[in-house]
């Protein structure tokens, strides 16, 4: 016979037990979100405390500082340590030409005379005064016109001698509104000196150069703005009209720039899918970016990446999304390790300062953050390194000041002759030939327009050409790793 515990008194009890545990139930619900709720007072508490004092010190000190003080001075100072104490590199206090340089590169373009600069800190070794030296004018633009050329010097800008100016002064004097004039006193030479008076125009900064090598493009993007996918698109259609049938995508020494134009840029190389996704502390925030369906490359067409230590941040994108997505081969050397985005934000017009703040991290279609980790190469090629007995060697070299006579003696000397001078070299100082080469070359260009590529002495690009050549690529893509498969790997080693 079966117990029946439908009883009356049974009922009562668990009808009973059900409220208390409902009851529980409420109150555990009730201290679980109400701790999150008590510890987000708590940090508004802090802030509101800590903002107070912030404000009471600012005053305490700009009423008793043994001497008056500006204002401004506090407030920029508190703002840097600000930021400082982030600890975070990305994240910084701008004002002046650092503001406008970065609104430079965002934007794309600015006032100015078309001219890529530099200029010594300390004692140059051919004893000239720290004068601006010109890099290479910008195709098209006023300085080009004028005839400006490069390893030409800029002595004075509107009569002011430019070896006692800093950088940003320099900039700041060159740069301006369009329309408006500059006078130019250049130094070619050892005798030819004379002014050049310069009107101001809108300089779109250069960040695509591109050639033919074969039937190979070589495509080399400098930097990520507004306009890089346009001129990008300019040199693929370029590549269509010479029957190209692959293509190089140097990478190399490309800082980065804007998020948009990475992804812009690699749209024109996938067919759909994920490009680049960022995470925030803010869930809201979080985007995924896609690309669309029709890429303006053929997907069958063999694409190589050049990479190395100088590419970080919108050029990781780049490789990383192609990397992850199977469509193409990375040879060079591991990039920079940047997988942070950063805002820029304009606080006070009237001092031209604002700041840049962390405020996601992107991952890799694959969903890998390669932020101080890097993107490793499919293919590894690296320079020779120096050693410390090297390093020796080639700041006496450099003291001595032997390969830019050489270069001022024979300007058009040929391989062969360069051959010669650095095998010398390599026995006298125990230098690396092919650095002693490459030091000959980068000299050269200092003095004429540096050439798109350099086949002769750039053993990566020759690395990227030999494979394209060989016709094993598609063997090597076969093999190739996602950045997760790679990641997950490393951590198995461990």
């Amino acid at each position: 016979m079966n117990k029946d515990n439908s009883s009356p008194k049974n009922g009562k009890f668990r009808s009973s037990f059900a409220w208390v545990f409902i009851t529980l139930l409420m109150c555990f619900f009730f201290i679980v979100s109400s701790v999150p709720q008590a510890d987000a007072q708590n940090r508004d508490q802090e802030i509101r405390r800590y903002s107070s004092i912030m404000q009471s010190v600012f005053d305490f000190v700009q009423s008793h500082y043994v001497e008056e003080i500006d204002p401004q001075v506090l407030y920029e100072g508190a703002m840097k340590g600000l930021f400082e104490a982030l600890g975070d590199p990305y994240s910084a206090y701008l004002e002046g030409m650092d503001m406008t340089d970065l609104n430079d590169t965002t934007e794309g373009n600015f006032g100015g005379v078309g001219l890529l600069i530099t200029k010594a800190v300390e004692s140059r070794p051919d004893g000239k005064p720290l004068w601006v030296e010109v890099a290479s004018p910008i195709e098209d633009t006023p300085g080009w016109k004028a005839g400006i050329s490069p390893g030409d010097f800029i002595t004075q800008i509107n009569g002011e001698s430019t070896d006692i100016l800093s950088m940003d002064e320099v900039l700041e004097r060159l740069r301006g509104t369009p329309g408006t004039d500059v006078t130019l006193q250049i130094r070619r030479g050892e005798k030819l000196d004379f002014p050049v008076v310069l009107t101001r125009e809108i300089i779109e900064v250069p960040t695509v150069k591109h050639a033919m090598i074969g039937k190979t493009g070589y495509l080399r993007l400098t930097t990520f703005t507004p306009m890089t996918a346009d001129r990008a698109k300019d040199a693929l259609n370029d590549f269509k009209a010479q029957g190209f049938d692959s293509l190089i995508i140097d990478l190399r020494y490309n800082y980065g720039g804007l998020l948009s134009s990475a992804v812009d840029i690699s749209d024109l190389f996938l067919e759909g899918g994920v490009v680049v996704s960022t995470k925030s502390r803010i869930t809201s925030d979080n985007s995924t970016f896609v690309a669309k369906r029709a890429a303006a490359v053929p997907p069958d067409m063999p694409i190589i990446v050049l990479i190395n230590m100088g590419s970080a941040s919108a050029s990781e994108i780049v490789a990383g999304a192609l990397k992850d997505r199977n469509r193409a081969y990375l040879v060079g050397e591991k990039s920079f390790g940047k997988g942070s985005v950063q805002q820029l934000y304009d606080l006070d017009r009237s001092n031209n300062s604002g700041f840049k703040l962390t405020t996601a991290r992107y991952y890799t279609p694959s969903d890998v953050n390669i932020d101080k980790i890097g993107i490793p190469p499919d293919r590894e090629v690296k320079f020779p390194e120096i050693s410390n007995e090297e390093a020796e060697s080639l700041n006496r070299l450099i003291n001595e000041n032997k390969i830019p006579v050489f270069v001022a003696e024979n300007p058009h000397a040929t391989k062969a002759q360069i051959d010669v001078f650095t095998a010398n070299l390599s026995r006298d100082y125990n230098i690396n030939q092919l650095l002693l080469n490459r030091l000959v070359r980068n000299e050269q260009n200092r003095t004429t327009a540096a050439p798109i590529y350099d086949l002769e002495y750039d053993i990566q690009l020759q690395e990227a050409v030999n494979i394209l050549v060989s016709g094993n690529y598609g063997e090597l893509m076969k093999n190739a790793k996602t950045l997760k498969q790679l990641q997950e790997e490393h951590a198995e080693e461990d």
